[in-house]
């Protein structure tokens, strides 16, 4: 019979997975009990992804504004921290701050601008031009900032972040100076002592601070690298791929890796004899197109997946083989071809040229979106999501 549909994604509902549960056996008994209510087989290769919130919970990794602060205290002893380009963010960054706060005497908080790491904006970026403003040099104070474009709320939540985090941090007793500027090295005209918050361009602003002779750099990901009076702790990302589980704790980024998936995948093969590929996964790496924000605020999409995970995918483009090296062919003739050049393909020396363009993604990043859009991050009891014939192609 000849298969009609080609890639299909579904969120899978478990229990409401609590602290101390046992997931794996949770997530395999989940799938192979929705198989049996929809109808649906399991094939070999395909993908089960889990959310990496349902990991860290079920290992209970968590940390409290206390413990944050015990250990900006024992790192940064001076009492006077540098906050540079921390995400604008009540999930991702408010109850972080907090804990910062808590820990110090002083924060010079330095926000990036038009917009923070990952799209969220704190000005209008025509009104940045019309007011002569050149984010590539020119550093604000919030007082001159409030001046040019006074209160700026975000597009959805209506928050003044400026004042939010302000408030965060006087509320801890802590003195609040605030700066915008994307120059990393404007704050070292405040303090010498950096704590560095951005994601994805963290290493490259802990090395121009290294090379500019900043006293103490430091990141999100060297606070809580170990277990602070109990909390917990990630041992490569610290404090990065947090989110809020409270407004005094924040879960952190799931220390479960590949031994986790391996035994998933293993208890898949135990009950089913079928080879399951298994994935841990954050936030999908995409950008919203109304409100430009990207969704990455998680230091890798994919923490830990099993082997037939890595790498990228090998593809042909079909509509540049249609309307190019096989423009003259219609009807059988033509899907024949197509057929014939998706099985050669990995024989094809022009295998580059004929892929036409094909945006060469990793794997783990094209179905930790897919997953992340499948589950969505609200009401949907989805933290499991099966993925089916990702891997065949109209060959197949």
């Amino acid at each position: 019979m000849i298969r009609r549909t080609g890639t299909t994604s579904r969120g899978i509902r478990t229990p409401i997975i609590k602290s101390g549960d046992n997931l794996i056996d949770i997530i395999v008994e989940s799938v192979l009990l929705a198989s049996k209510s929809e109808g649906f087989d399991l094939h070999d290769r395909d993908v089960v992804a889990v959310t990496e919130s349902v990991v860290a919970r079920a290992e209970n990794n968590y940390a409290t504004c206390d413990h944050i602060a015990t250990d900006v205290r024992r790192k940064f002893p001076q009492g006077e921290v540098g906050v540079i380009f921390p995400i604008l963010s009540r999930n991702r960054f408010a109850v972080n701050l907090r804990g910062i706060a808590r820990g110090a005497r002083k924060i010079v908080l330095q926000l990036s601008y038009p917009t923070d790491e990952v799209g969220n904006s704190l000005m209008d970026i025509d009104q940045m031009d019309e007011r002569g403003i050149d984010p590539l040099k020119d550093c604000l104070s919030e007082e001159r900032y409030r001046e040019l474009f006074g209160i700026n709320r975000h597009t959805f939540t209506g928050v003044d972040y400026v004042e939010y985090y302000r408030d965060i941090i006087v509320k801890e007793g802590c003195d609040a100076e605030i700066i915008l500027a994307n120059d990393p090295l404007a704050i070292l005209d405040y303090t010498s002592h950096t704590l560095v918050c951005d994601v994805h361009s963290r290493d490259r602003t802990k090395r121009l601070l290294r090379k500019a002779g900043a006293e103490t750099v430091l990141g999100l990901d060297d606070l809580l690298t170990e277990s602070i009076d109990g909390s917990g702790y990630h041992e490569q990302y610290g404090l990065l791929g947090s989110n809020k589980a409270s407004e005094e704790r924040v879960k952190l980024f799931p220390r479960a890796g590949k031994e986790f998936v391996d035994a998933v995948s293993n208890l898949f093969m135990l009950r089913t004899g079928k080879s399951i590929e298994v994935m841990i996964y954050g936030d999908g790496a995409f950008k919203d197109p109304v409100c430009k924000i990207w969704e990455l605020a998680d230091p890798v999409v994919s923490p830990a997946f099993t082997n037939g995970l890595s790498g990228k995918p090998k593809e042909l483009k079909l509509k540049y083989l249609t309307d190019s090296q096989f423009a003259d062919l219609v009807g059988h003739e033509l899907e024949e071809a197509i057929r014939h050049a998706i099985a050669d393909k990995e024989k094809d020396q022009d295998f580059e040229m004929n892929a036409g363009g094909t945006t060469p993604r990793q794997l783990t990043d094209l179905l930790g979106s897919l997953a992340d859009l499948t589950s969505g991050s609200g009401d949907k009891g989805t933290p499991v999501v099966l993925i089916q014939g990702y891997f065949d192609s109209l060959a197949d």
